[in-house]
Formats: structure tokens, sequence, C-alpha cells
């Protein structure tokens, strides 16, 4: 299918590529098995690796756009760091893929949403109860469940927080595909996630993990 695919746009043109699967979950590192890490690897990053490797040929034929799904949490993580790992990798790959891209007139973008997440549902409530059920006995030697129960909680509130106009990333999608002069970057978040994204940007770590400790604490 994909040489079927690759063929028929080769005779009629192809401009535009938006790689935006993704799965999300929630879980401290040692809560999460490797089958997982490997997973969420394969979907949020190497899913848009392999998309990307298969259409630039046509891409750079046509001196198209390529736009990727990121996130704000490529910058830090507040639970879901399975997650922002993938994120931050993917914007790296980008940043490597926009330089070599340019002598080709090829253009690649990065939209990094903040908390969309009543408009995506690409994360559903966590449970507490199946947390704990899923993790190994050394695990639950080392946590108990009110700690999951309070970071499942805590969690769950973030969420419930999410915007739902999730237009304002669609937006942002069609500026990077049909804008004469498009962004490298797209932060489409409120002022208080943009806030946060410059802390961990620009200042020192221990700085960045006082604030995400004090969040935390919330």
């Amino acid at each position: 299918s994909e040489k079927c695919l690759l063929r028929h746009f080769f005779s009629v043109g192809f401009w535009g590529l938006v790689n935006n699967a993704g799965i999300s979950t929630f879980g401290e590192t040692g809560w999460l098995s490797m089958e997982k890490y490997e997973r969420f690897a394969d979907v949020n990053l190497l899913g848009s690796i392999r998309t990307t490797l298969a259409f630039l040929p046509l891409l750079r034929k046509y001196k198209g756009r390529i736009v990727f799904m990121s996130s704000i949490i490529a910058y830090f993580s507040l639970g879901n760091g399975i997650y922002s790992m993938t994120k931050a990798a993917i914007e790296k790959f980008c940043d490597a893929l926009r330089l070599e891209m340019k002598k080709f007139g090829v253009q690649v973008c990065i939209i990094q949403p903040g908390n969309y997440a009543r408009s995506t549902k690409i994360q559903p409530p966590v449970s507490a109860e199946e947390i704990w059920n899923e993790l190994g006995e050394e695990e639950k030697a080392v946590y108990n469940k009110e700690y999951v129960q309070e970071r499942a909680n805590f969690f769950n509130s973030i969420l419930s927080r999410g915007s739902a106009n999730g237009n304002e990333v669609v937006d942002a999608m069609v500026d990077a595909l049909m804008s004469p002069a498009p962004k490298a970057r797209y932060m489409v978040a409120k002022l208080k996630e943009k806030a946060l994204v410059f802390v961990c940007a620009l200042f020192p770590a221990v700085v960045m993990d006082s604030v995400l400790s004090y969040v935390l604490s919330k």
C-alpha cells in the first residue's frame, strides 16, 4: 500500500505531511514495564519517523512541509515521563530534519500544545486501583496505595483542567501547512504553561526541579 501511495502522489503532487499519532499514560518510571516503554517509543517516535522517511522523496520533489505534533511536556514531566520522553525525542529529530531539509526547500514545523486533554481524549482518567494491581512486588514494597491514589488524583485534576478548545491546535496546524512563512515551533498553551516551559528551558536544573517539586506537592 505504501508503494501504491507513493506512485499515485508522484504524479498528482504531495505538499504536506502531518505526523499526529500519539498515545499517553501515567506512571512513575519504575511503575511501567519495558514493553510499555517500547510501545510508546514505537507509536510516538518511530511511527512519525517511519512515515516521514516513506514520504521524504515526495516532499523533497514538491518542496512540501512536514508538521509534527509534540507537546510542552517535551520540556518537563508531571507524572507522565514516558510521554515526555517520546516528545523530547521527536523535538530533536525535528531539529535535525529542519536543518537538513532547508537545502531542498522543505519546511519542518513543530506544534507544541499545552493541556488539551478534554478535547483530544488522548489520556483517559487514571485508576489508582488499576495502577496498584499492575505494580510488581518490588514496587509495592517501596510505595503504598495511599501514595498511588494521591498521584492519580493529582494527575486526574490536571486532566480535568485541560482546554476543550481543540480548534486552537488545529488552527496552528493549518498555519504551519499554509502560511507563506510558517514558524519552526507553534506553542499553543496558556500563559502559565508557557511560563513553566520558560523556567524549564532557560533556568538551571536546580530551579526547574524546585518548581516542579512544588507543583507536584500541590
